[in-house]
């Protein structure tokens, strides 16, 4: 990049906070870098190492507030996502919202669901957006886009959300997407929508609305505190998936319960899922995978149900802070049903692993994951084994 296009871009940053603040407005330009080292070895194929961020959880974007009085604030979000190997991977979070901090934020637009970023999910796993995430190891789906789950960076298209503030404890959260919109809809592949080659489609007919609501609530007693969490997310059968005819596929619903008990430094945190029918979130995807499901040699969907099956997910882990470090432990295990097209699959995961806090906004991390994987539908039961060190800045 030229030093006369670097000048360019900082200028109209500058001339943007400006405006903003002479309209009343806060504005303020946020983001985040990683790097990790990452050793992969899966059963049968030759070692791969890389130094990247194969999660994606580099990114920059833009927040605005502005002051509407009453209590009212307006609010508005760019995000966009990109790795150290120069690959984008496009918009995260776009949206527009009003915020009141005794009603609620109500967003409209893009945004996460509130699976990955409200109960459960990557609130609870210490190790999202690295590659020993438990999303896609045997644990913490997140269901985030529109058919296109366990990404931890994915967001949903069209949606209305509203969060509310926490009363006594007590807080929920509900996302609605629109059905019927092809044109927004994730393409994963194959005729149940599972094959990863980005050419099918999923999310509701008819104009049915998919759906996601959950809710938790806190509760600190002496030195304890505690969370109890659970969600229902509804992803409607699509256009296109109706034409397969044969399958007889239903629409994708999934339940989850869990919680987390903390005491002074030591925290242990948990989840289960049901899925049942499962035709988008809950099926492979080049999210799910870290990247592209094609490279088997480096990825795998341990955390997928078979398409149009059933099955259950669960996760637990502890974590003890010592000093500046914060120790890790956990596990999870899928279990994959059988259908009329695929046998049944398990998949079991246990990960250890520290992150070292040098600030507020730096931190290095690393640990070892192994997944262990008992599938019907392959000759081989390939395992896998992972090692890496990482940095990270928040900014």
């Amino acid at each position: 990049m030229s030093k006369h296009l670097i000048a360019m871009i900082l200028a109209g940053l500058v001339t943007l906070i400006a405006t903003a603040s002479a309209f009343g407005s806060k504005f303020s330009v946020v983001g985040r870098i990683q790097s990790e080292y990452s050793h992969i070895n899966i059963e049968g194929y030759s070692s791969q190492s890389t130094v990247n961020d194969p999660t994606f959880f580099s990114s920059w974007g833009f927040r605005v507030f502005e002051d509407l009085g009453g209590g009212f604030q307006a609010m508005a979000m760019i995000d966009f996502g990109f790795n150290t190997n120069g690959a984008t991977q496009g918009s995260r979070e776009i949206f527009v919202g009003i915020n009141n901090d005794k009603i609620g934020t109500l967003k409209i637009g893009r945004t996460h669901s509130p699976f990955a970023d409200f109960a459960g999910g990557w609130t609870i796993d210490p190790f999202v957006y690295t590659t020993l995430q438990a999303a896609g190891s045997g644990g913490t789906m997140i269901a985030s886009a529109n058919g296109l789950g366990a990404g931890a960076y994915s967001a949903v298209n069209s949606v209305v959300r509203f969060t509310s503030t926490e009363f006594h404890g007590f807080s929920f959260a509900v996302l609605l997407m629109p059905g019927d919109a092809e044109k927004l809809e994730a393409h994963l592949g194959g005729a149940l929508g599972g094959d990863g080659f980005n050419i099918g489609e999923t999310g509701g007919e008819d104009g049915e609305w998919d759906v996601q609501v959950a809710a938790k609530y806190n509760l600190d007693f002496q030195a304890h505190k505690f969370q109890v969490f659970g969600g229902y997310s509804r992803d409607n059968v699509s256009t296109f998936q109706k034409r397969v005819t044969t399958a007889n596929l239903k629409t994708e619903e999934v339940g989850r319960i869990g919680g987390v008990w903390s005491y002074n430094d030591f925290q242990l945190q948990g989840q289960y899922e049901s899925v049942s029918d499962a035709i988008g979130a809950a099926t492979c995807s080049d999210a799910a995978a870290l990247g592209s499901i094609k490279e088997i040699k480096t990825r795998q969907c341990n955390s997928a149900m078979n398409p149009g099956g059933d099955g259950d997910v669960w996760y637990v882990g502890g974590q003890y802070k010592l000093g500046n470090a914060t120790l890790v432990a956990q596990g999870g295990m899928t279990h994959a049903k059988r259908t009329a097209f695929a046998n049944k699959r398990d998949a079991k995961s246990f990960t250890v692993g520290a992150l070292y806090h040098l600030s507020k906004r730096t931190n290095l991390f690393g640990g070892y994951q192994r997944v262990n994987v008992i599938d019907r539908n392959t000759t081989v039961d390939r395992d896998r084994n992972t090692w890496t060190v990482g940095l990270r800045h928040l900014f």
